[in-house]
């Protein structure tokens, strides 16, 4: 088990940048898959990208070419890099953690919000 705190959002204008961070409260090295989620106003929340504990990542279609998720093992943190940020982007961002060895097998942080202004 885990808990996740995701920090680094606020409000930024299309084509900027912002680089969240998930925190995590124990090592994240043996973890199977680290994983960024969205939840735009009025939609479900949907996969933006993951990484996996050996370093294997994809991202969903929408943020290709613009977003990269990484991984510092030593600060138990997991990022986004979101670059040419989209008023489609807007939304709350969630850090989750998946290992199918757990009861649950996985764990949400809170979120932090997203806003971009066209």
């Amino acid at each position: 088990q885990v808990q996740l705190v995701e920090s680094g959002g606020g409000l930024v204008q299309a084509g900027g940048s912002l680089r969240l961070s998930c925190a995590a409260s124990r090592s994240i090295f043996s973890i199977n898959q680290m994983a960024w989620y969205r939840q735009a106003p009025g939609k479900q929340r949907e996969l933006v990208a993951f990484i996996t504990k050996s370093g294997y990542t994809n991202r969903a279609d929408s943020v290709k070419g613009r977003f990269a998720i990484s991984r510092d093992n030593a600060k138990n943190t997991v990022y986004l890099q979101m670059n040419s940020l989209k008023p489609e982007d807007t939304g709350v961002y969630y850090c989750n953690a998946f290992e199918p060895a757990w009861t649950p097998n996985d764990y949400w942080g809170q979120g932090t919000q997203v806003t971009v202004s066209s």
